[in-house]
């Protein structure tokens, strides 16, 4: 009676041999729940890879995937003297991201030598060193294995990132850094070939994980599993907070909760007024204890009874629905990045 993720494990495997075999150069990035699949289904997928490098987000993350991956690890949260002792530790076989430099100068001074991207404040301004910083740089950097310079660049298809790419590009070379890769974010196809196209005499590195591991949306589903049925009538109490039901149906009780990711959304900022008419809308639902859940019966969307319980959910189904028997899978479309599984099946 599981949450779980169902995955054609060839369909699944087949686009990432094609995405690598499209770019031999791409840096897997496992990190935080491993997409859905966990960091050690995907680091264990990395061996079978044609990739000399895998990038995960934190420190804490290096064990898990050491226990399989034995080429090179690249973390992305900035190395700093102010770790932890067994962060410093777990730093040690890793290539180190430094966006500070205070960080650079320490590292250069007490462990000359060891590989390191430095990364710079793009628009994104969320970690590296501003330009201002760079001529200060060129000292310490020497004593060190320096990989490249790392571009973390926004999402926002608005954003200028190829001129962006092209500055940063500049910048180094002129304050003398001799920048020979470049580890970018969020470049699509044509902006990396644009880029290769202009800097031609660099190596540059796409560090891809949704596109990687999410790339092909058919090669997997998500099931929750009907667990109980109750048959209410209009003004029956349920739940937890004793809401009313609305009308005349059922209650589904189905597996997924909170401990999986059911109910959980990331803030968005609404844009336009179709995105600001959309959000007021959906608040307006809300204050009326009405909110829709991520699950579907016969491609209908179903709304929760009440709020998502920890490991299960309670919704309305309407009297003109025929309830599914208790056993049967749901489908369900939650968050990748924020699900968690009972199993995970195909692979």
């Amino acid at each position: 009676m599981s949450f779980s993720l169902r995955v054609d494990g060839p369909l699944w495997r087949e686009h990432l041999s094609k995405t690598i075999a499209k770019d031999s150069s791409l840096v897997p990035v496992i990190k935080g729940n491993g997409y859905g699949f966990t960091n050690e289904q995907l680091a264990l997928e990395a061996v079978r890879l044609p990739v000399s490098t895998i990038a995960v987000g934190t420190q804490s993350e290096v064990a898990m995937v050491r226990q399989h991956f034995d080429r090179e690890v690249l973390v992305l949260a900035p190395w700093h003297p102010s770790l932890s002792q067994s962060e410093r530790e777990a730093a040690n076989t890793t290539i180190r991201t430094l966006a500070h430099t205070e960080a650079i100068i320490d590292l250069a001074s007490h462990s000359p030598g060891c590989p390191v991207v430095v990364e710079v404040l793009t628009s994104l301004r969320r970690h590296g060193v501003s330009a201002s910083e760079l001529a200060m740089l060129l000292r310490p950097l020497e004593n060190l294995d320096v990989r490249g310079f790392a571009l973390h660049l926004p999402l926002d298809a608005s954003a200028n990132k190829l001129n962006e790419v092209f500055t940063w590009a500049g910048r180094l070379a002129d304050a003398g850094l001799n920048p020979r890769t470049l580890w970018v974010s969020h470049l699509n196809d044509d902006e990396l070939a644009r880029a290769r196209a202009t800097l031609s005499n660099m190596s540059i590195k796409p560090r891809v994980g949704t596109d990687l591991w999410l790339g092909d949306r058919t090669s997997f589903a998500i099931n929750a599993t009907v667990l109980d049925i109750h048959e209410v009538n209009k003004g029956d109490r349920v739940g937890y907070r004793q809401q009313a039901a609305p009308k005349d149906g059922h209650v589904l009780v189905v597996s997924g909760g909170t401990a999986h990711g059911v109910g959980l959304e990331a803030p968005s900022i609404p844009r336009g007024v179709s995105g600001r008419s959309k959000a007021v809308a959906k608040t307006g639902l809300q204050a009326f204890g009405k909110a829709p859940s991520p699950f579907r019966l016969a491609g209908e969307r179903l709304w929760f009874a009440e709020p998502p319980h920890m490991q299960v959910s309670m919704l309305w189904l309407p009297h003109d629905i025929a309830p599914p028997a208790i056993g049967l899978p749901l489908n369900c479309q939650v968050r990748m990045t924020t699900a968690y599984f009972d199993e995970i099946v195909g692979l």
